[in-house]
C-alpha cells in the first residue's frame, strides 16, 4: 500500500511539473500564478498546494528537473569513450528533448537570461561541476589528437545552442517551414545535419 501511494505521489508530481513548463514558458515566473497551474494539470488548487507550497518552490523545482534531465541527456560521456558516439549521442539526446519538452527549454532560457534571480546558488552548485567534467572528456580527446584541437567550453555552448534553438525558436522554425512543424523526416535530417557539422569541424566523419 505504501508503495502504491508513493507510485500515486510521483506521477502526480510529474504531471505538475509539466504542467507547470507550460504555464511558465507562456507566462513567464511572474505572470504566472498558482491557480494557473492547478488548471493546467486538472487539479483542485488546494491539492497542487500539497505538493508545493509556493510558486517559487514549484518554479525551482522545474528547473533543477531540467537541469537533471539534461544531465541524463549527457550520460553518453560517461557510457562511452568514442568522441563520434559520445557526441552523437548527446546531440540526438538534446534534439529529442527539444522536440519533447520545448516549454522547459524556454523556461531555462529565460531564466538564464534574467541571471538566474532565482535560482542563484543551486545553479552554480548544480550546473558547475558537471560542465567541467565534459569539458575535462574533451580536453583528453585532444591531449590524445582524437579529434581537432578546440575549446571545450566553445564546443559545448555551440552543442546547445544549435540543438535547443528548435525549443526556444520553434515558432521561427515552424513559421520557416510554411507554417508547418518539422516532419519526422525533416526533423531527422535536422538531427544529421547538426550532428555531421559539428563532427566534421572536430576533424570526425559522422
Amino acid at each position: 500500500m505504501a508503495n502504491h501511494k508513493i507510485e500515486i505521489r510521483r506521477r502526480n508530481v510529474d504531471k505538475i511539473l509539466l504542467a507547470a513548463e507550460k504555464v511558465f514558458a507562456e507566462k513567464g515566473f511572474g505572470g504566472t500564478a498558482m491557480a494557473d497551474i492547478a488548471a493546467e494539470v486538472g487539479l483542485p488548487r488546494t491539492n497542487l498546494h500539497y505538493y508545493f507550497t509556493t510558486k517559487a518552490e514549484l518554479y525551482e523545482a522545474v528547473l533543477l528537473g531540467l537541469l537533471d534531465l539534461w544531465k541524463q541527456d549527457a550520460l553518453s560521456f560517461e557510457m562511452y569513450d568514442d568522441p563520434r558516439v559520445v557526441l552523437s549521442s548527446y546531440i540526438r539526446a538534446k534534439m529529442e528533448h527539444s522536440r519533447t519538452r520545448p516549454h522547459g527549454s524556454r523556461v531555462w532560457a529565460t531564466e538564464i537570461i534574467h541571471g538566474a534571480p532565482n535560482l542563484g546558488q543551486a545553479l552554480d552548485e548544480s550546473l558547475y561541476d558537471w560542465a567541467k567534467m565534459k569539458e575535462a572528456k574533451i580536453r583528453g580527446w585532444v591531449e590524445e589528437q582524437r579529434i581537432l584541437p578546440v575549446e571545450p567550453s566553445a564546443l559545448l555552448y555551440m552543442i546547445w545552442a544549435s540543438t535547443q534553438h528548435y525549443a526556444d525558436f520553434n515558432h521561427q522554425v515552424t513559421l520557416l517551414n510554411e507554417h508547418r512543424p518539422l516532419s519526422e523526416l525533416q526533423f531527422e535530417r535536422a538531427v544529421q545535419t547538426v550532428t555531421s557539422v559539428i563532427l566534421r569541424g572536430i576533424g570526425l566523419e559522422p
